[in-house]
């Protein structure tokens, strides 16, 4: 009951709202459903009204101010793979706008057309983050890493119901160590580090054909046509998908206005919480500790432990 008291007091607060760009903002992210959207605020801030009223307007002026509604109508650059990407090759800012990007992708079409296929509203989804070749180089990719986070924190809040780990190498394993215990409860249940390449625990729940190419026992890749189908690869399917939705978006925007933006854009980051940017200076400084206890050369073997 008291849920449902909240939900109609933020819902009543979310009407209230005068300003007109707000107001489709609001609509571009709830997408059909506002209640799921009101939810997820709502369950961002443990259904405190006030703090997920703010924290949604504060949201909306960020969508606005940046004009993230048109941001498919660019073209993607897109990087996945946490221990692969190559985060030195390109500007925060690019990353930045195409993991932006891919979050409208999946918030605008992929759920969706899930919600349609299985006939109910799906809102959220699963991320497996394959830590193969993590490296103390990481150690510069903490500035992207931490704009990436507050910008899902504040702004698409609640869209991931469990974060995945798999091909863990020690230096992981050491800083997670470290990091779980500074972790909210809401988001330690959220992270599930599991054993190898997390095969046996995904199969779980998910279909094998669902297993992205890393989790499985066969080699680099899964063979599909007499190809090898790379999740991390441009050509993979998904990425073309994208590639090609944006570049139409950004045809369909030029037909109504000859003066288009072409390039990236620049994205505001929010300041992020204090305890947010307390984990990034540990996971800095725990980094800093493995370079000077010499264990560069042992980061590659495999290696979970809690």
């Amino acid at each position: 009951m008291a849920h449902e008291e909240a939900m109609k007091q933020l819902q009543s607060l979310i009407e209230d709202v005068a300003d007109e760009s707000m107001k489709e903002a609001f609509k571009n992210m709830h997408q059909g459903n506002p209640t799921a959207t009101l939810e997820r605020f709502l369950k961002a801030r443990d259904w405190n009204v006030s703090k997920a009223h703010k924290m949604l307007i504060d949201c909306l002026k960020w969508r606005v101010t940046n004009d993230i509604d048109n941001i498919l109508s660019g073209l993607p650059v897109i990087a996945v793979g946490v221990g692969q990407s190559t985060y030195d090759k390109a500007s925060v800012n690019y990353y930045l706008q195409s993991h932006i990007q891919m979050n409208e992708y999946r918030d605008r079409v992929v759920l969706p057309a899930a919600s349609k296929k299985y006939k109910r509203h799906i809102s959220t989804c699963l991320k497996v983050l394959d830590m193969t070749g993590l490296k103390l180089s990481a150690l510069n990719q903490i500035k992207l890493m931490t704009a990436i986070s507050t910008v899902d924190d504040l702004n698409y809040p609640e869209k991931t119901e469990t974060y995945y780990i798999v091909n863990v190498p020690y230096m992981f394993s050491a800083c997670w160590k470290v990091v779980k215990p500074l972790l909210q409860e809401r988001t330690k249940r959220k992270i599930q580090v599991l054993q190898g390449n997390g095969r046996d625990e995904l199969l779980k729940i998910m279909d094998y054909d669902s297993l992205p190419h890393f989790c499985r026992n066969e080699g680099s890749g899964s063979s599909q046509n007499g190809t090898i189908q790379n999740c991390f690869s441009l050509d993979h399917p998904f990425h073309q998908m994208l590639y090609n939705y944006t570049k139409q978006q950004a045809v369909l925007m030029e037909s109504v206005s000859p003066i288009i933006r072409h390039g990236s854009v620049h994205v505001d980051v929010p300041e992020p919480d204090p305890e947010d940017a307390k984990i990034a200076e540990t996971i800095e400084s725990e980094f800093h500790r493995l370079g000077k206890n010499g264990l560069m050369k042992t980061l590659s073997g495999p290696k979970v432990d809690g």
